[in-house]
């Protein structure tokens, strides 16, 4: 068997050929195995296992991608990169995005952004054209309760993004009761005021439809009792952040 090789192998849980929601244009959106947060309303639960999922070669992955590039091309789209977190993998980004920019692709990554800015973040960032970046709770003590990490980490990273001017989409997950609060909310409209790059912010409708992941895991799913989100929520949510 071929050894793993973590800069030109990735372990992914999926393809999406044809996205149109997770940036600009018509996007190839690969989602990366592997995650380090805990998030109580993942729905994507078997993506946390960093040891599962399919490998794949950054060749493999370029053919793949070279099938649809007219089509993302023609939309102004291109590739993004989600997950699980994409961040755990980033030997592997690097140089994805090395080839990828050889063929003037436009590049994203949706994450939580909850690492140290070190060397190679800061080449994987120079490589990359557009951050989407979910806030998973602007109080860093409900933050914690809500993932596993306070969020120092997250807001960090963002305001780094900010510093060099590397666009951003800030995404809010809004749950009933948990990201909801109207001191929460101002909070973060606050934080985001302050912030010169951010291109898009999207409020994004809770829901339990990854429930069923968790019950095939065995994992009690601590949300069983949260509604689901409404449009009036979303409605309300924009109002209070004036979006």
């Amino acid at each position: 068997m071929e050894q793993f090789n973590k800069e030109t192998m990735a372990r992914i849980h999926s393809i999406e050929t044809l996205g149109t929601v997770d940036g600009p244009g018509i996007r190839f959106v690969i989602f990366m195995q592997g995650c380090h947060l805990k998030c109580k309303y993942c729905h994507n639960r078997d993506t946390w296992n960093l040891s599962c999922g399919t490998i794949i070669t950054i060749d493999e992955l370029i053919d793949k991608i070279s099938r649809y590039s007219n089509y993302f091309k023609a939309s102004g789209g291109g590739i993004t990169i989600s997950g699980g977190e994409p961040l755990l993998q980033i030997d592997f980004l690097i140089n994805l995005f090395k080839e990828l920019k050889k063929f003037n692709i436009h590049t994203a990554i949706d994450t939580s952004g909850m690492f140290c800015i070190t060397q190679k973040l800061e080449e994987l960032i120079s490589l990359t054209d557009l951050f989407l970046v979910d806030i998973k709770h602007i109080n860093p003590d409900k933050c914690k309760k809500l993932v596993g990490f306070s969020n120092e980490r997250e807001l960090e990273f963002i305001k780094y993004l900010n510093s060099i001017n590397k666009p951003i989409w800030i995404r809010q997950v809004i749950i009933p009761n948990i990201t909801d609060d109207k001191e929460d909310l101002i909070r973060l409209k606050d934080f985001i005021s302050t912030l010169s790059n951010v291109e898009k912010i999207e409020l994004l409708k809770y829901h339990n439809m990854g429930k069923f992941k968790w019950e095939s895991l065995g994992k009690v799913y601590e949300l069983e009792n949260v509604p689901n989100a409404t449009d009036e929520d979303i409605a309300r949510a924009k109002k209070i952040l004036n979006i």
